[in-house]
């Protein structure tokens, strides 16, 4: 895969979870520092010294994506210590409750909202700024196939990740004449924490799929490399959906 021409760093929110680590770690084999950002700094660590034994480095960070000061301080700290950020995967998310839209509890739906729509806001506001004075960079937003359909009992999840959907779409669209990319991708389930969470919540529910369905978290990190690539160069405001087709159906 062709990757950016200066490489710079690339910032990984959720940089402890399974995607988040699964795609800092192909980042880092393609080239780039990582910088991760997770709410567990063991977490992040975690992540770090796996790249950092395959030769790599990087940069682990306890933030919380809910804060602009934190996150701010988070970004000095990186370009201090690695430079300029070139990529960033927002990729920090959480599931939150498993229940009737008439029983979803108020305080939860806050909650994913703050996280999983919120934080993306605030780390893209202060990433966007240091890319644009670079010239160039590449945003990859983790949103979910839950932003293009519904989703019984998920009713902060599913607002979340369609509200993630409009984010990218008016950020690509502003951040067009800086010289960066804002894209998506859209998951189906993955094999990993969340989708236990989800799992222990419901009787059947998200197994009708079938587990064997499931994809890696390697599989979903492939391809935001490819969109935080120079492959993918002319795509901006696109939403990649790996489903193996459920939606489809």
């Amino acid at each position: 895969m062709e990757p950016l021409d200066d490489p710079g760093v690339a910032v990984v929110t959720g940089g402890g979870g399974d995607l988040g680590r699964a795609t800092a770690l192909r980042l880092a084999r393609d080239g780039a520092a990582v910088a991760l950002l997770d709410s567990s700094l063991a977490g992040a660590q975690h992540t770090l010294d796996e790249i950092e034994a395959a030769g790599g480095r990087g940069i682990a960070l306890e933030a919380d994506v809910t804060r602009a000061d934190t996150l701010e301080h988070a970004f000095d700290a990186i370009e201090r210590t690695l430079g300029g950020v070139a990529v960033l995967v927002n990729s920090a998310g959480i599931a939150g409750a498993v229940a009737p839209i008439d029983a979803y509890p108020e305080a939860v739906f806050d909650r994913v909202m703050a996280v999983n729509v919120k934080g993306v806001l605030l780390v893209m506001q202060a990433a966007l700024p240091r890319m644009a004075r670079r010239g160039h960079g590449a945003i990859v937003n983790v949103a979910s196939t839950s932003a293009i359909r519904g989703r019984a009992g998920l009713a902060g999840y599913v607002a979340s990740k369609h509200a993630v959907l409009g984010l990218t779409r008016v950020a690509a669209l502003d951040a067009a004449g800086r010289g960066v990319r804002v894209n998506a991708v859209l998951p189906g389930p993955i094999a990993g924490r969340m989708i236990e969470s989800i799992e222990s919540q419901v009787d059947g529910g998200v197994r009708r799929a079938g587990a064997a369905n499931f994809a890696r978290p390697e599989d979903v990190a492939n391809v935001i490399a490819f969109l935080a690539s120079e492959e993918a160069r002319h795509m901006n405001g696109a939403a990649l959906v790996v489903d193996d087709g459920s939606t489809l159906m």
